[in-house]
């Protein structure tokens, strides 16, 4: 499992720097797809922020469910933008989605019982 777990991680890592530093450098199809969101420009900054800091979560130890989490979520964003504004493309987000899920999955152990229980 360690060495499925520094894959995805990797892939999750080198996937999201590299939409980050294109949000964040103004490619003009990041500019482009934020201008059909609607939303503004300082979102297309937010997100690329996200998507270049967080992947960093993921090689901190006990941060990776953390990490995970705030790329999933980002994802569900995305999806979300795809399915109802930018176009059916959706499936690039949902695979990455579904990696996020499984790096969580394979962490579990981080997230702490909601009701203060201590297992064994």
């Amino acid at each position: 499992m360690k060495y499925l777990s520094y894959g995805l991680r990797g892939l999750l890592t080198l996937a999201f720097v590299a939409a980050g530093i294109a949000k964040l450098a103004g490619a003009e199809m990041m500019v482009a797809t934020f201008d059909a969101i609607g939303i503004g420009q300082w979102f297309r900054f937010v997100t690329g922020a996200i998507e270049v800091a967080a992947p960093v979560l993921l090689w901190l130890p006990g941060k990776q469910v953390l990490g995970a989490a705030i790329l999933g979520a980002t994802m569900v964003g995305a999806v979300l933008a795809h399915l109802f504004i930018l176009g059916p493309s959706a499936v690039p987000a949902i695979i990455l989605g579904l990696i996020c899920a499984a790096v969580i999955y394979l962490y579990r152990d981080q997230i702490s019982d909601p009701m203060g229980r201590v297992t064994a």
